[in-house]
């Protein structure tokens, strides 16, 4: 099977809302729209991949996708989604498999993962990952940040 591209594609409950979460608040770029009228559809750029809002659901999902988007910087990420008005789900921590994350939802309580993979994780440099100097710590980036 030869995958061309992919997307994520959500139905959510109230379009504009939506639309407005992902490009104002988000800062996503709008890759194409098509159609007309609320129900249209808007392509977004994740990085190297797209979100697709199209058409409306009349309820959310009962089970919801998790959208991953890796930052290059969290504290920076974080403090810019505050200012936006964008409260976290789950605040920014070091989880135990070293990925620094944050948490939170779309209008539609679609969880959205907001990660740095730190300078000597795995993902970075494969296993082992090579002596590379530590990060500053998240909760000093963090501080640092609020104090400016």
């Amino acid at each position: 099977m030869e995958i061309l591209s992919s997307r994520i594609v959500l139905r959510p409950t109230d379009p504009e809302a939506s639309r407005e979460f992902y490009r104002e608040k988000l800062g996503l770029p709008v890759a194409q729209e098509f159609g007309s009228g609320p129900e249209r559809g808007t392509v977004f750029h994740l990085g190297g991949g797209h979100l697709e809002l199209v058409g409306r659901s009349e309820t959310p999902p009962d089970e919801q996708p998790g959208i991953w988007l890796q930052v290059r910087n969290l504290a920076t990420a974080r403090a810019e989604l505050m200012a936006n008005g964008v409260s976290p789900a789950r605040e920014a921590r070091v989880e135990k498999w070293g990925l620094w994350e944050m948490h939170i939802k779309d209008p539609d309580g679609v969880l959205i993962y907001i990660v740095e993979v730190p300078q000597d994780h795995p993902f970075r440099h494969g296993v082992p990952a090579p002596d590379v100097p530590p990060p500053t710590p998240l909760e000093e980036q963090i501080r640092a940040i609020e104090r400016d």
